[in-house]
This record gives C-alpha cells, sequence and structure tokens, in this order.
C-alpha cells in the first residue's frame, strides 16, 4: 500500500497567465500531494520554467504530452523523494507511466483529457483499451473524461445516450470501478444562468489497485482559480 500518497488531478484549463500559475501552486502548497496531474495545459512546449512557476520546486521530475496548439495539454509531476514514477506511455489523450514507493506494490496511472466530438470520443475509448493492454496490473486512471456514466451526472435532460453507453460498456468490459467523490456532485458549469452542470472529472481503477488501497478517498479541493 502508499500508505499517505496523495494525487491531485485538476483540469487547469490553461497555465500561460502567470496568475493562474501562481494560484495552482497556492493551492498545490497545502493539499500535501506527492503526484500532481494537470489537464488542460494548452501549451505545446511545456518548459521547465513554467513547471517550476506553477509548482514549485519540491516536484522536481516531470512528464508531459503536448497540447495540439491551444487544445489538450497534459502535466504529470511528482516529488522523487516520495515516489518513482517510469515508463511513460504517451497516446493522443492520456499520458500512462508505472507508479512505485518504497514498499508498495507497483501500479499503472493513466491521466486522460477526453476529446469533445462524438468520433472523438469514439475513438478515445478505444484507445483506453489498448491502454490497458499495455499496463498490466494495478491500474487508475484520472481526469477528465469528458463523457458521463449515467443520466445523474447531468442536470439537464440532453444526455448523449449513445455515448454514455459506449463509456459504460468500457468500464464492465475493463472490469473498472469508480473512486466516488466525496462533497460535491458535479465537476464541471458552463457558468450560465441557469447554469449546465455536469460530472466529468473521475477517478476509475481496477479492483487489484482497489485492494492495495483501500484507505483511498477523493474529495474536492476548492478551487483557487
Amino acid at each position: 500500500m502508499d500508505h499517505g500518497l496523495k494525487v491531485v488531478a485538476w483540469n487547469v484549463r490553461g497555465l500561460n497567465a502567470r496568475a493562474r500559475r501562481h494560484a495552482i501552486r497556492t493551492l498545490l502548497d497545502t493539499a500535501g500531494a506527492s503526484i500532481v496531474c494537470l489537464q488542460e495545459t494548452k501549451i505545446e512546449l511545456l518548459c521547465s520554467s513554467v513547471v517550476l512557476d506553477t509548482l514549485g520546486s519540491e516536484f522536481d521530475d516531470y512528464t508531459y504530452l503536448p497540447a495540439q496548439g491551444t487544445r489538450g495539454g497534459i502535466l504529470l509531476a511528482w516529488k522523487s523523494r516520495a515516489v518513482s514514477i517510469s515508463d511513460p506511455l504517451f497516446t493522443n489523450n492520456a499520458i500512462s507511466a508505472r507508479v512505485a514507493t518504497a514498499g508498495g506494490t507497483p501500479w499503472w496511472i493513466t491521466i486522460v483529457y477526453g476529446p469533445q466530438d462524438d468520433a472523438a470520443k469514439i475513438a478515445f475509448l478505444e484507445e483506453l483499451r489498448e491502454i490497458r493492454a499495455d499496463c498490466h496490473g494495478p491500474w487508475m486512471l484520472c481526469g477528465d473524461f469528458n463523457l458521463i456514466l449515467r443520466s445523474e451526472d447531468k442536470n439537464t435532460d440532453n444526455v448523449n445516450w449513445r455515448m454514455m453507453g459506449k463509456f459504460r460498456r468500457l468500464v464492465n468490459d475493463l472490469a473498472l470501478k469508480e473512486v466516488y467523490l466525496n462533497g460535491r456532485r458535479y465537476t464541471w458549469s458552463n457558468e450560465q444562468s441557469p447554469p449546465t452542470l455536469v460530472h466529468l472529472d473521475r477517478v476509475l481503477c481496477t479492483s487489484d489497485w482497489e485492494d492495495g488501497h483501500g484507505e483511498c478517498h477523493l474529495t474536492c479541493l476548492a478551487s483557487v482559480v
């Protein structure tokens, strides 16, 4: 087990603005995380100075998936004194890597930022199947899937039942379990009046990952961005 290992997963909606980077660092300074997974960096070439400005010097190792122009992008960073991350695997919408801690069983992490149009979503679900084939053993996925698992994940009746069904089929086929979010029902708002609220960000895992992390729980940090 990785007792006390904390992971922060966050769709930051861009790292270009210094004020946003400062806000992220302020939150991370109090979060106590050893692994940070940022989605939608919107940066194609992510330099070390931006990572340092965003995360601070304790996160001394990282890898990233470049944005496509100003769309997407994922940053995976970690504190090397607390955790070892190796064997990164880069795909269109995800970074996967092997995680190991002293005395713990190695496991795989996949950070996703799902696409928005239906054709790309179908390809994304196939991408996740292929990732699983390459990541043997305990596996945890986190991030913004841009998909819902159930109709209650949205506060309106405008539900894409076809895509929801495909996502549920993937979860069932790969025997994934959800780590349920405490304290918040939705994770995204269109910030209109009245708002559309959706649960797009989630954590999924295999049963052997859950068995090794029985103390794991998922909470929502107050956004300062």
